[in-house]
């Protein structure tokens, strides 16, 4: 099963961030697909307070537009929800001991643990903290393998973002 982080979710809604079509293609992907894929629910958490954050984003996202695009992957046949359950907290505490991790990336701790104790295959995600989580496999699938190396997926242009200002659907 695969697994999606914040990042990747905020790309996939927000016109105006940077690989949004990358990352709503991903999403979108996984939701009209057969195979499980999973959403830890620190992540629906924390994607609403984002796109909703006026610091974050000018304008943003009102509460109803990120409510109902939790709602639309939330209709996703295939969606498996990650929460607590009897063997969180033994793997969060392994998670945070073995990657000594304190402060405010005990939230990245949190997913990892989610992940790894549902038994999510990868973690799809931008960001490269979590590469301290022994155990869980990440891929950003917004990075191209080529045979020089990973490229990112290609930006918009100027032009097409501001063009893009609102959120998506």
């Amino acid at each position: 099963m695969i697994a999606v982080d914040t990042n990747i979710l905020v790309y996939a809604h927000r016109a105006d961030a940077p690989f949004h079509a990358s990352a709503r293609g991903c999403v979108t992907t996984l939701a009209e697909g057969r195979a499980a894929w999973a959403i830890p629910w620190p992540c629906i958490h924390e994607f609403v307070g984002l796109v909703t954050r006026p610091r974050v984003f000018q304008p943003p996202t009102s509460l109803d537009g990120a409510l109902e695009q939790v709602e639309i992957w939330m209709t996703s046949p295939s969606l498996v929800l990650l929460g607590e359950g009897g063997s969180y907290w033994s793997e969060l505490a392994a998670t945070l001991r073995s990657s000594r991790v304190v402060g405010s990336q005990v939230h990245d701790a949190r997913i990892a643990a989610l992940c790894l104790s549902h038994g999510v295959r990868e973690l799809w995600t931008a960001d490269r903290d979590f590469s301290r989580f022994a155990g869980l496999a990440l891929r950003n699938p917004l990075v191209i393998n080529t045979p020089r190396g990973y490229v990112r997926a290609p930006r918009p242009s100027p032009a097409t973002r501001s063009r893009s200002r609102g959120a998506t659907p």
